[in-house]
């Protein structure tokens, strides 16, 4: 699992490096109306990858098992019919999201001092999403056949051009146009384009089972069966991440009823947790690959033993990783803001809400495993309930209706978390433990 998780792991991190650079340089060079844009902006993109993300972890989920069965024939199949499925479904968003992005950017109250800035850097980030979604499940299936380290040296490579060709489009260096804040939005997307190239190449000199050669481009036509079976391991998962995004929509509406501050506070926030988030989404990935492999080649009394050891790594990493940042809290949030009262806004939202990721992490592993058995449905009900009847309500009453204002919107995060632990466990000793687990692809 350790050396699964650390490639994984380290991929996360770099994936988001990108993104934290782009965010320093725009909070500290640009200002806190151009870091408020791409905190605005944030949720409704998630909103638009949830789906394909989803669809991913459907495919990840019968890879493992066709793996884990030395069925490489199924494999393509697998291959073939995500790849046609989610290229065309990101010409869609790209399509519906460019054309109605100011109108989705007024619905979810986006402050009229950013919109302008906002709809601009929204519009190429759609654009790019095709491209995006390829890249992204085909990370997904050599994770799939348990290669975490492909992706992460592919991670490197995009981490690396991202870095070089920021400050670049964002000031206009080497003769080319000043960019500003669409510089990050460029920066992604050519490093995107090229290190998905650089990857189809590499698979093709190793022989992988998963390169783009003529036994997968015979399966593009999309498998109806297979559809079929991805959609309904993919969209239970996609719904719950789409329930999750439209409650980061919903928690951005009351936080810009603040204003562009604690806007900002709010993106520079997310930039922090989402590396306390990375070990715990790491780990629910690893538990769902050696699962799936394991149920694949009917070894399920592996099955334990994988729950167990993702459990005891969650605490362990989660602890590491939370100390420092609590005793160092200021100083990491200064890294972004420079505004005293963004700062004192930012701060109070860690201290409330950072220790409970580490009961996020636990339900992750646990909701992970039930995927990788088939179980799918149930997960996203949780979802649903601890985000829509906890999380959300919460955070509406204790910031409308009482003297907490905007700290009351914090508290729906450790409440939603609490409450899906109960639900995932619930679920889990009265009637999954000692289900008997098939594969689903045979």
């Amino acid at each position: 699992m350790i050396a699964f998780l650390i490639p994984l792991l380290l991929s996360n991190i770099l994936q988001s490096v990108g993104q934290l650079a782009g965010t320093i340089v725009v909070g500290r060079w640009i200002g806190v109306d151009a870091l408020a844009a791409l905190s605005a902006f944030f949720p409704l993109f998630f909103l638009l990858v949830s789906f394909v993300i989803g669809i991913g972890s459907g495919s990840a989920i019968l890879i493992g098992q066709a793996y884990g069965a030395g069925n490489m024939e199924k494999l393509k199949t697998i291959v073939g019919t995500t790849l046609t499925f989610t290229f065309l479904l990101g010409i869609v968003l790209a399509v519906v999201g460019g054309i109605f992005t100011e109108d989705i950017l007024r619905m979810v109250g986006t402050p009229a001092n950013i919109m302008e800035v906002t709809v601009h850097y929204a519009r190429i980030m759609f654009w790019s999403l095709p491209i995006m979604f390829l890249y992204m499940v085909y990370t997904t299936f050599m994770r799939g056949t348990g290669d975490s380290k492909t992706p992460f040296y592919s991670l490197i490579v995009s981490t690396v051009l991202n870095l070089i060709f920021l400050p670049v489009l964002i000031f206009g260096w080497l003769g080319l146009p000043e960019c500003g804040i669409y510089g990050a939005a460029y920066a992604n997307l050519i490093s995107t384009v090229i290190t998905f190239v650089l990857l189809l190449m590499y698979m093709y000199w190793k022989k992988s089972p998963l390169r783009l050669d003529a036994s997968v481009r015979r399966h593009l036509r999309m498998n109806k069966d297979m559809l079929k079976l991805l959609l309904r391991l993919g969209i239970p998962s996609s719904v719950s991440m789409i329930l999750v995004s439209l409650s980061e929509i919903a928690v951005i509406v009351f936080v810009n009823r603040y204003g562009s501050n604690a806007t900002a506070a709010y993106g520079s926030v997310n930039q922090v947790v989402s590396y306390v988030q990375m070990p715990a989404i790491s780990l629910g990935m690893t538990v769902s690959v050696l699962a799936a492999q394991s149920i694949g080649a009917k070894q399920n009394g592996r099955l334990k033993e994988v729950i167990r050891a993702g459990i005891v790594l969650n605490y362990i990493i989660g602890v590491v990783l939370m100390i420092p940042i609590y005793i160092f809290s200021k100083n990491i949030l200064s890294w972004f803001i420079t505004s005293p009262q963004t700062l004192d806004i930012a701060h109070q939202l860690l201290v409330i809400t950072l220790w409970s990721y580490l009961i996020f992490g636990h339900v992750q592993i646990i909701a992970a495993t039930m995927r990788a058995s088939g179980v799918v449905l149930w997960p996203m009900i949780f979802s649903v309930i601890s985000i829509w009847c906890v999380e959300v309500p919460v955070a509406y009453f204790l910031s409308y209706h009482t003297s907490l204002g905007i700290r009351g919107i914090w508290l729906g995060y450790p409440a939603a978390f609490i409450v899906s632990m109960i639900l995932v466990y619930s679920y889990y000793w009265l009637s999954w433990k000692n289900k008997q687990i098939t594969s689903l692809v045979q």
